[in-house]
């Protein structure tokens, strides 16, 4: 079996997209349940609200990520 790798250039992309996917699948999971429609339309009402977010959120993540890791850096130690 072939495994498919993305160069590792691609790294923070490929973070910021999963990362940007899982944080607004919870958010808009807690938001469209707790005050949306019920049985199927549940479904499809978090289906199109979670695509909204994500796509709202996943330039905002592929951007600040990286500034956020600098300012980290700097406030931090390496390990010796």
């Amino acid at each position: 079996m072939m495994k498919i790798r993305l160069p590792q250039r691609f790294a923070a992309l490929a973070y910021g997209v999963i990362q940007s996917a899982i944080t607004t699948a919870v958010a808009t999971t807690v938001a469209a349940f707790k005050g949306g429609p019920a049985g199927y339309a549940a479904i499809t009402y978090w289906v199109s609200c979670w695509m909204v977010a994500w796509l709202a959120m996943l330039p905002i993540v592929i951007l600040v990520s990286p500034l956020i890791q600098k300012v980290i850096l700097r406030f931090t130690q390496p390990r010796f």
